[in-house]
């Protein structure tokens, strides 16, 4: 138990600290390049990854399909490669959140490709088996669900995972990061700037819900995040270099590793193929995200309308998310009072107890998504405790 993977996880919601699968970016990479002629040369990436990592042999693969532009341009390029191989197309749909799974399923339908919906009534309750495979207190594990179904129709599952990070598809960060900085603000200004972009990650009064262990304190996370604003890039190119070197590095490719590895199943990343890596991060800005009409992964979308038509593109960035606050009325509120309410990590000192109770008591008449993520990521902590430190709980446990 270190005191810094704590603050990391429930502030952040990575750990800056782990071994990544993939090499960590400096600004000179992210710096504009004029060698950039067309989309051909990302496309023909694209299709040299997916064709040499399915190969010719396989019948059957998986693909998770949000109706997004990543997923539905690498569902377009498999078709394209292999007309007779069958796709398994799989979408998330969660109780009382919004709903993209009809709109997946016409784009499954244009491909030939079987569609799978998962329904999920309670995202929690498997989060005591999803904790125990990836061996860290998180609780946005959606990606669980989609491997443990990708299982059970084939060994091989693609997705569309770094489109976001290097073409641009944080437009709603790129939008406020802009207007919340000029062209002479500090680095420092620009990280914090930065850090209001990602509020869903931490509460106002995060000082706070930390106990005498933690010792919480802003400046480590202001040091570590100003290595990528302390650079002569654009703003929005240091963006891009946070962006690379932050969830996706440290989040998103070594938990989904982890159930990837669990489940046996082979991840295909084609945006993430060291070939692209090298091209996309040098494309220059303005290919990528278009600021006047806040519309971003540009190249993206427009080799994806040599697949589909207009109408099945979508204006804005999609992806398989669960509404937090109806979660948290339909079961997160529940849970959080019965696990929390004597937590052993209060106990312990790592969580104060003043702000545990104070918010749950207030929550349930004001309801504010910033708090309820808080309160599901310390009820992840709790439960990743319960299940290596005191061990009183199997990983088989269903929170009902």
């Amino acid at each position: 138990m270190n005191p810094s993977v704590v603050k990391n996880i429930l502030t952040l919601r990575y750990l800056p600290t782990k071994k990544t699968i993939i090499p960590k970016l400096t600004w000179e990479d992210f710096v504009e390049k004029n060698a950039y002629k067309s989309t051909a040369s990302i496309e023909k990436s694209i299709k040299d990854t997916v064709r040499n990592e399915i190969g010719y042999s396989k019948k059957r693969i998986c693909v998770a399909l949000s109706g997004g532009i990543d997923s539905t341009l690498i569902l377009a390029i498999i078709r394209d490669i292999f007309p007779d191989i069958t796709i398994n197309a799989i979408s998330v749909k969660f109780a009382e959140s919004s709903d993209e799974s009809e709109k997946a399923a016409k784009i499954a339908g244009k491909f030939d490709a079987n569609h799978h919906v998962l329904h999920i009534e309670n995202y929690l309750q498997e989060l005591p088996t999803a904790i125990s495979i990836i061996k860290l207190p998180f609780w946005d594990l959606h990606w669980y669900h989609v491997v443990k179904k990708a299982k059970s129709l084939s060994n091989i599952l693609l997705s569309g995972d770094g489109a976001d990070e290097l073409f641009g598809g944080y437009t709603f960060r790129y939008e406020k990061f802009l207007s919340l900085t000029t062209p002479n603000s500090s680095p420092k200004e620009k990280v914090k700037a930065y850090l209001q972009c990602h509020e869903r990650d931490w509460v106002p009064d995060q000082e706070k819900l930390f106990g005498r262990k933690t010792k919480f304190s802003w400046n480590p996370i202001h040091k570590m995040l100003e290595r990528y604003f302390d650079n002569p890039l654009q703003p929005l190119a240091q963006v891009f270099l946070a962006d690379f070197n932050g969830k996706l590095l440290f989040n998103w490719l070594p938990l989904n590793s982890k159930f990837h590895k669990y489940f046996n199943v082979k991840a295909i990343l084609p945006i993430l193929s060291n070939d692209l890596i090298s091209y996309a991060v040098h494309i220059p800005y303005h290919l990528k995200y278009n600021n006047r009409k806040k519309i971003g992964k540009i190249l993206l979308r427009k080799i994806l309308r040599k697949y589909v038509p207009n109408s099945l593109i979508s204006p804005k960035k999609l992806g398989f998310s669960v509404n937090t606050l109806n979660l948290w009325k339909s079961h997160g509120h529940k849970l959080c009072d019965y696990y929390l309410s004597d937590a052993r990590i209060v106990r312990e000192g790592w969580i104060n107890k003043d702000w545990v109770r104070s918010h749950l008591s207030k929550i349930e008449t004001n309801i504010d998504a910033r708090y309820v993520n808080k309160l599901l990521g310390i009820l992840a902590f709790e439960i990743w405790f319960r299940l290596f430190i005191t061990k009183e709980i199997k990983s088989s446990v269903k929170l009902l």
